[in-house]
């Protein structure tokens, strides 16, 4: 399985500086829609994962679409994710979505629209924790 054939979608290039910043490895960004409901496909390379992040007023939904990944909210287990799955992650939940270690993981990301919605990026994952996950 390579990021080529993850999705319907296409997989553009690595993320741009901004956001490749708050990501351990390498992940894709496909812009789909910047107006209206905003809608990103994210593409991860095995073990790439985001930091804990919060959508502040608007939320994230995740539609998965291809490979094996992970999302996690503060304080719950982690929860595994497969083509299909849906996460509905509410606003100011702090979380993070990622790869797991052997497979690539591929969603659209759906922000929410809110009025001054904003994102906060924040501490990476502990990667001893990450390698811990089954």
């Amino acid at each position: 399985m390579n990021k080529e054939n993850l999705s319907v979608f296409p997989t553009n290039d690595p993320l741009p500086d901004e956001f490749a910043k708050n990501f351990i490895g390498q992940a894709y960004l496909t812009m789909l829609t910047q107006k209206g409901v905003i809608i990103g496909n994210v593409t991860f390379e095995p073990g790439c994962r985001n930091n804990w992040h919060i959508h502040h007023k608007g939320g994230q939904i995740l539609l998965v679409t291809g490979g094996k990944g992970y999302y996690q909210a503060w304080g719950s287990e982690v929860i595994t994710l497969d083509p299909g799955d849906i996460v509905e992650i509410p606003a100011e939940t702090k979380h993070w979505h990622g790869a797991t270690q052997d497979s690539w993981f591929c969603h659209l990301a759906i922000e929410i629209p809110a009025e001054d919605s904003s994102n906060e990026w924040l501490e990476p994952v502990d990667t001893s924790e990450y390698m811990r996950i089954d």
